[in-house]
């Protein structure tokens, strides 16, 4: 029996994956299929499995098909599409800063992105509170605020190159400077719009519709097809500059290329999700356990891994304290938070 396997299509893909990975990948894609499954049942309006699937595929009753279909599965899809963007967006920032501890909210993407949407909901909400544009350029604005932070962060990073150290601790102290930013602007905006925006800072995907979904579904599986074409790069990126160039390869301009794809993929996240911390922390750390440090398998494991984690944490939020409604956010923090301690106690000798 072949321990490897070569999976190839032209020259967009190229993987050399061991027999492991793939149990692995397949053991995961099981688990997220079935925690959809689960949270798409639980509620206060309890559906059996079996019938889950029946509506999914159009055989419902007209009442379980109306709750599973207007209210459970659009939030369901929404937290499955923003942990597999913030983990690939982790994984991604990982390879090219070959940091351990570098993931999107520690280097101040998270916080661009949250800072913009605030401002946009202060900018554009009349007397009533309503907003006066569409909701539709939410992502948008969520994606610019992170583009900012990307290019003010590479900008003050820069001297002679860009050096992976000088990036994290710019971006540390970018993040802190958003945080004040979105703090001000929450403190002099609308106070509905305020409190508003408190929860949704803190990570939630309460209130997603279909709209929404139909926005996100593209913006993710177009970058993270993106995202596996240049995996070859973000490989490389691990060697180190010296080995990298010497090589061939122009290591500044992928990772300038790779930063933005990062960029893109946390802004579209946090558009919809809000400020869901440590899961680009937490899920590219599991995956490499799993798997190790190739990135050909290593991003669809992190991806499915994030999948799991939000989905995880807002099925908890929506049931545990029913009928109050506790933000994803706060339980991926609640896990996340001593994993970077842990991190930091793991590497401070390194």
């Amino acid at each position: 029996m072949r321990k490897y396997r070569t999976f190839r299509y032209r020259n967009l893909f190229s993987y050399f994956v061991d027999n492991k990975s793939i149990w692995v990948i397949f053991s995961l894609l099981l688990a997220v299929v079935g925690l959809f499954i689960i949270s798409t049942g639980t509620g206060e309006m309890k559906i059996a499995p079996w019938n889950v699937v029946k509506i999914i595929f159009g055989y419902g009753e007209s009442m379980e098909t109306l709750v599973v279909q207007s209210f459970r599965l659009p939030r369901i899809i929404m937290a499955l599409l923003v942990g597999i963007s913030l983990a690939v967006a982790g994984a991604i920032l990982q390879g090219i800063i070959r940091n351990p501890l570098a993931s999107p909210d520690i280097i101040g993407l998270t916080g661009g992105a949250s800072a913009a949407v605030v401002l946009f909901l202060a900018l554009f909400s009349d007397s009533n509170n309503s907003l006066i544009v569409s909701i539709q350029w939410l992502p948008l604005s969520a994606f610019i605020g992170a583009t900012v932070v990307a290019i003010l962060v590479y900008i003050l990073a820069w001297k002679n190159g860009l050096s992976p150290i000088r990036l994290v601790l710019i971006g540390i102290g970018i993040s802190a400077l958003m945080q004040a930013v979105t703090t001000m602007l929450m403190i002099l905006g609308p106070i509905y719009r305020a409190s508003q925006a408190n929860i949704w800072i803190t990570g939630t995907v309460y209130g997603t519709n279909w709209d929404q979904v139909k926005l996100m579904i593209p913006w993710t599986i177009i970058l993270f097809i993106i995202s596996l074409m240049l995996v070859r790069h973000i490989n490389i990126q691990e060697l180190g500059d010296e080995l990298a160039t010497s090589v061939g390869s122009s290591v500044q301009k992928q990772r300038v290329g790779l930063l933005f794809l990062s960029t893109a993929l946390t802004g579209g996240a946090v558009a919809f999700g809000g400020g869901i911390g440590f899961v680009g922390l937490m899920a590219p750390h599991i995956a490499r356990r799993l798997v190790g440090s190739s990135f050909g398998v290593l991003l669809p494991t992190s991806a499915l891994i994030g999948a799991f984690l939000v989905m995880l944490a807002d099925l908890i939020g929506r049931t545990l304290f029913s009928p109050l409604e506790i933000p994803a956010g706060v339980f991926t923090a609640s896990i996340g938070a001593p994993y970077f301690i842990y991190l930091l106690y793991k590497t401070r000798n390194a």
